[in-house]
C-alpha cells in the first residue's frame, strides 16, 4: 500500500528555519499514512522548503539555518526516525549538496531502516537551471518487491525518462503543476503509466507557490493509464492507494498483442 501526499509547505521567517517546521509536519503525516497501512510515502517536489527557489540562491545569512541540506544534517534526524519506528519509506523534496558541494535538486529517500539516499532532478528547467546541477537519469528504490522509479517534475514531461526505467512496476512523480497546467499533469502521467504498463504516482505540491496555485490533482494512475484516484482541492491531502501486483501482470502479459 502506497501514500501520496499532497502537501502544502510551511513557511518561516526565513526559508532555512522553514526546514524544521516542515520536518515536523513530514513526521505527522507519515503516522498517518502508516496508520492507513502504507508501507511507501510519496512527498512532492522541494516539499521540506516549498518551491522557493530565489530564498534558496540567497542562502548564507549569518546565523540563520540554511535551507540546503545535506548528509548527517540533524535536523534531518526525526524523520529519519519517524521511518524506523514505522518502517516506512519515505521520499521527500530537498534541495541537497553533496559532499563537493555540488548543488542538486533532488527526492531524498528514507529507508525503513532510517538510511538515506537522494535522487537527483534530470530535466531542470527555467530558473533551475541557474541553481541545480542536472542528474543523469532515474532512481531506482525496492519497497516490499515493487521496483519504484522516482522522477521531479519535468523528468515526467519527457518519454526517455520513464523509458529508462521501464523495468519498473510503478513511477513516482514529486512534482509542481500550478492552475492552467491540469491537462499537462493528467497527459504526463496517463502516457508514462500505458507507454510501460506501470502504475503511476504523482504528489503535487499545494497551495500558493512562487510559480502560481498549485492545480492540485495528486493520486495514482494504473497501467492502463487512467487515473484511479485524484485529490481534488488544492491543499494538504493524504490519498492512499493498493497496487494490486495481478493486475499489473495482466497487462504486462498482453502488451504486445
Amino acid at each position: 500500500m502506497v501514500a501520496v501526499v499532497q502537501y502544502e509547505a510551511l513557511h518561516a521567517e526565513f526559508v532555512g528555519e522553514a526546514v524544521a517546521v516542515n520536518v515536523a509536519a513530514h513526521i505527522e503525516l507519515v503516522k498517518r499514512a502508516h496508520a492507513d497501512g502504507a508501507r511507501l510515502v510519496l512527498f512532492p517536489e522541494l516539499s521540506l522548503t516549498g518551491y522557493e527557489l530565489t530564498a534558496l540562491a540567497a542562502a548564507g545569512s549569518p546565523g540563520r539555518p540554511s535551507p540546503w541540506l545535506a548528509e548527517q544534517d540533524a535536523r534531518l534526524r526525526p524523520l529519519q526516525e519517524a521511518c524506523a519506528r514505522t518502517k516506512t519509506t519515505v521520499i521527500a523534496g530537498v534541495a541537497w549538496r553533496e559532499a563537493d558541494f555540488t548543488p542538486r535538486l533532488a527526492s531524498l529517500v528514507i529507508g525503513p531502516d532510517g538510511t538515506m539516499r537522494p535522487v537527483f532532478k534530470t530535466h531542470l528547467h527555467g530558473a533551475e537551471r541557474e541553481l541545480f546541477v542536472p542528474g543523469s537519469g532515474p532512481g531506482m528504490v525496492m519497497v516490499d518487491g515493487w521496483r519504484i522509479a522516482l522522477a521531479i517534475c519535468a523528468d515526467a514531461a519527457h518519454p526517455t525518462h520513464a523509458a529508462a526505467a521501464a523495468e519498473a512496476d510503478v513511477y513516482a512523480v514529486s512534482a509542481l503543476y500550478t492552475r492552467g497546467e491540469e491537462l499537462r499533469l493528467g497527459l504526463h502521467l496517463g502516457a508514462r503509466s500505458m507507454d510501460h504498463r506501470m502504475f503511476g504516482l504523482l504528489a503535487n505540491l499545494g497551495g500558493e507557490t512562487p510559480l502560481g496555485t498549485s492545480c492540485g490533482l495528486s493520486g495514482t494512475w494504473g497501467p492502463d493509464g487512467a487515473s484511479a484516484v485524484q485529490v481534488k482541492g488544492v491543499g494538504t491531502e493524504i490519498t492512499v492507494a493498493t497496487l494490486e501486483r495481478s493486475r499489473l501482470d495482466r497487462y504486462r502479459s498482453t502488451a504486445g498483442e
